[in-house]
C-alpha cells in the first residue's frame, strides 16, 4: 500500500485517539439521528408489583385486569429534588391494565420506566406539601369512570402511552 501503515491501524487508531463515531452510551446521552433518549429520571425509591384481578375492565370485556402497585415510604429529598435535605410524603398507588397481549406489552414499557425512573417525581403540591406525584406518564388510576377520572374505558390510552414512553427512550 505504499505505507508503513496498514489502513486497519489507522482506523483503529481514530478509535482509541477518540476520534471515532460516538459510542453507544454517547449516542443514548445527546441528539443523535434526532431522538433524544433519557436514561434516569428524579424519582425517588419505590416498589412496582402488579397482580391480575379476574375482572374485566369497561372497554375490555374478554380480558382479566392488571393491577400495578406502587409504594413509595415517606423520605428525604435528594439534590434531583424541589427541596434538598427536606421530608416528602410517601405514596401508595394502583394503576390498571387489561390483561391482554397489548395490555402486557405496556405493563413492560411501565415497568422499564419505572425501572429508569420515569414514573414519579417529588413536586411541591399547590397548598406547599413536597409529595411525590405522577410525572409526565399518565396512569390509569381508576379502573372505572372514563377518561375524565384517569379510569377505563379510554380506547386510545394503551396506543397513547406507548407513544408517549417511546419519545422518553423506552421502547
Amino acid at each position: 500500500m505504499g505505507s508503513s501503515q496498514s489502513s486497519d491501524k489507522l482506523y483503529c487508531n481514530r478509535y482509541l485517539d477518540g476520534n471515532g463515531p460516538p459510542s453507544l452510551v454517547q449516542q443514548a446521552n445527546a441528539e443523535v439521528n434526532g431522538i433524544y433518549k433519557v436514561l434516569s429520571g428524579t424519582q425517588p425509591q419505590g416498589h412496582m408489583t402488579w397482580v391480575v384481578l379476574h375482572r374485566d375492565l369497561p372497554g375490555h370485556p374478554n380480558d382479566n385486569t392488571l393491577q400495578i402497585n406502587y409504594i413509595f415510604p415517606d423520605g428525604i429529598q435528594t439534590d434531583q429534588h424541589p427541596h434538598p435535605g427536606q421530608p416528602y410524603a410517601g405514596l401508595r398507588l394502583c394503576a390498571y391494565l387489561p390483561d391482554s397481549r397489548e395490555g402486557r406489552r405496556v405493563l413492560k414499557l411501565l415497568d422499564k420506566a419505572f425501572n429508569s425512573e420515569l414514573l414519579f417525581s417529588v413536586i411541591t403540591n399547590n397548598v406547599g406539601q413536597d409529595v411525590i406525584a405522577t410525572a409526565s406518564i399518565p396512569l390509569k388510576t381508576q379502573a372505572e369512570g372514563g377518561i375524565k377520572v384517569d379510569g377505563y374505558p379510554d380506547p386510545d390510552y394503551l396506543k397513547n402511552v406507548r407513544k408517549i414512553l417511546k419519545d422518553k427512550g423506552i421502547e
